[in-house]
């Protein structure tokens, strides 16, 4: 069982109203193509030397929800975070509920 929720796009809204920063796991020329609103590049090669940079509650964002659902079980299961999300579908299912994209 992941040590991290697994959310909808419909469910960010509640997760930033808690305050979570939102992380684009993302290469950075894939982040400047389009990406959630709010969202921070943080790539996932790089995330292991950034974990500074990351603050609860967290919600990790990618191109589908894989790297970003890697990002999630690495921080899990290394003790750096307890409020962790994946967003499922990531800027894809995004995109494709038409919500917006910066």
């Amino acid at each position: 069982m992941a040590g991290y929720a697994e959310i909808f796009p419909e469910e960010l809204d509640n997760w930033r109203r808690g305050g979570a920063q939102i992380v684009d796991v993302r290469e950075g020329w894939e982040y400047v193509g389009g990406h959630v609103p709010g969202a921070e590049n943080i790539p996932l090669g790089e995330l292991s030397g950034r974990l500074g940079e990351l603050e609860e509650p967290l919600v990790l964002v990618c191109a589908t929800g894989n790297r970003s659902g890697q990002a999630a079980h690495y921080l899990t299961e290394h003790g750096y975070l307890v409020e962790v999300a994946n967003l499922m579908g990531g800027t894809e299912g995004w995109r494709e509920r038409g919500l917006p994209v910066a």
